[in-house]
């Protein structure tokens, strides 16, 4: 738990490095589709990070029994 709720701390900070493109960020933020593109992006890592997580416990599983 205490490495999944540092790799969304990581995921958070890196979200914000998106928004390096003063007028990018200015059309998005007015017509408030930023907030989708964060929260899409966001899913996305989670999704990954869920699905990376299992495969390790399958994984750990597996090496376990042999």
């Amino acid at each position: 738990m205490k490495q999944f709720s540092i790799l969304f701390l990581l995921l958070l900070g890196y979200t914000t490095a998106f928004a390096q493109s003063p007028e990018m960020d200015t059309a998005l933020r007015n017509s408030g589709k930023i907030y989708v593109v964060v929260v899409i992006v966001t899913i996305i890592f989670i999704g990954l990070a869920l699905y990376l997580f299992s495969i390790d416990r399958r994984l750990k599983k597996i090496e376990k029994e042999k």
